[in-house]
């Protein structure tokens, strides 16, 4: 399965994918690209949660430990 990991960085590598909405960035490395092609990262602040999500429809399935499974 997949596993999505995040980092604050301030570096873009060579070969990476990047995408702005809303004034924020977002670099892919090129190997992870195609499978986040529809996906939708949020930041949530809830009583039950607070963080990113990432909402992909191409994951067939997924867990609560943060995996997808194509």
């Amino acid at each position: 399965g997949l596993r999505y990991a995040m980092y604050l960085d301030d570096k873009v590598e060579d070969g990476d994918v990047t995408e702005e909405q809303h004034g924020v960035r977002i670099a892919v490395d090129k190997m992870s690209a195609p499978y986040l092609t529809e996906a939708k990262v949020d930041f949530v602040n809830t009583l039950e949660a607070s963080g990113f999500t990432i909402d992909n429809p191409v994951a067939q399935s997924s867990c609560a430990c943060g995996n997808s499974f194509h």
